[in-house]
């Protein structure tokens, strides 16, 4: 599958809180910062717990599994690279094993007037200039919906 977005898209520039992140896409893990004493995660990562302060930070993978909890369709390219690419979604998803984290991509393989609130994704590696990975996500099948034959 080509990338969701151009090639000519800039890439993520890692910085030092959230450079673990973006190295573990990479390696196809999706980590997301989470606080060893209040046990809560967090995203985008920062050098101290928002929901109790502590500087006592880890990282923990998830499984990528999560939910469209907002989206929107752009029409109009909002970077120079978007020019005559048409529209493509910006997705909001909720992670299941992360407690409130939602991370902001893109659903991939859902036609544009296909994609809704509540729509069960999962993380899918897409591969970008240099060979990066970025975390976008794919329509997930759940197994009680594979034996209905639905969607």
């Amino acid at each position: 599958m080509p990338p969701y977005l151009p090639d000519t898209m800039p890439l993520p520039q890692p910085s030092r809180d959230d450079a673990p992140f973006w190295n573990a896409c990479n390696e196809g893990r999706l980590l997301i910062r989470h606080c060893t004493d209040c046990k809560r995660f967090s995203h985008p990562p920062m050098p101290s717990c928002p929901h109790c302060a502590s500087t006592r930070m880890d990282w923990k993978e998830v499984s990528g599994n999560g939910t469209v909890y907002t989206y929107a369709i752009s029409h109009h390219p909002t970077h120079s690279a978007l020019k005559g690419s048409g529209a493509y979604n910006v997705a909001v998803v909720l992670l299941d094993d992360a407690d409130d984290v939602r991370l902001v991509s893109n659903v991939v393989d859902v036609a544009l007037e296909d994609i809704r609130i509540g729509l069960r994704v999962s993380v899918y590696w897409d591969v970008v200039a240099g060979g990066r990975q970025l975390p976008r996500f794919k329509v997930r099948i759940e197994s009680n919906q594979r034996k209905r034959g639905e969607l």
